[in-house]
């Protein structure tokens, strides 16, 4: 038996088995532990990075990559994630001062990641980026979007973003994407 992601318990070790719990449906037990066993996965922050004037968004490119894509940074034990989201803009970028708006949260099938994304607006245009950024570049609202990596969920969060309305593609891993709008 067992779970797609977890098979045995992260706490014993023990094989895990499925076990109905009223309400949820089956999930995974640990006969030695006695509990049952909810899913554990990553979570990260992503963040569209703006101008003052929100008249230009920043891409970065990391690790040798060619595309384009937006900042981002996996939360840390303690964190919530706007802490999470300003401590990513200061140490990649070298910026103290930024508003944070939330735009909406998914799940990453192939990292086993949920992201959450935020609409990051700076002071200025003046960054010092870190040795994680390769290079960047500042780009008009249309500039960003067909510059930004083609298939990936950067891409669903920034069109999503700036047209009001997110179509998430994660046909690509298995899932039915989803659609969500802004009320």
């Amino acid at each position: 038996m067992g779970t797609k992601h977890m098979n045995y318990c992260m706490t014993c070790g023990t094989k895990l088995e499925l076990k109905t719990l009223k309400g949820e449906g089956e999930i995974p037990y640990c006969e030695q532990c006695a509990e049952f066993k909810f899913p554990i996965f990553s979570t990260a922050c992503s963040m569209i990075v703006m101008n003052p004037e929100q008249s230009k968004i920043l891409l970065i490119k990391q690790y040798g990559m060619d595309d384009y894509i937006l900042v981002a940074g996996y939360i840390s034990k303690g964190e919530d994630a706007e802490t999470t989201a300003l401590r990513e803009i200061r140490e990649e970028l070298g910026v103290d001062s930024a508003s944070l708006r939330f735009n909406r949260t998914h799940y990453y099938g192939p990292s086993n990641t949920l992201m959450i994304n935020f609409r990051v607006i700076l002071d200025s245009e003046e960054i010092h980026p870190n040795e994680e950024i390769d290079s960047y570049q500042w780009f008009t609202l249309e500039e960003a979007r067909e510059h930004v990596r083609p298939d990936s969920l950067a891409r669903d969060f920034l069109e999503g973003m700036l047209d009001g309305e997110y179509h998430f593609h994660d046909e690509k891993y298995g899932r039915k994407g989803d659609r969500y709008t802004d009320d």
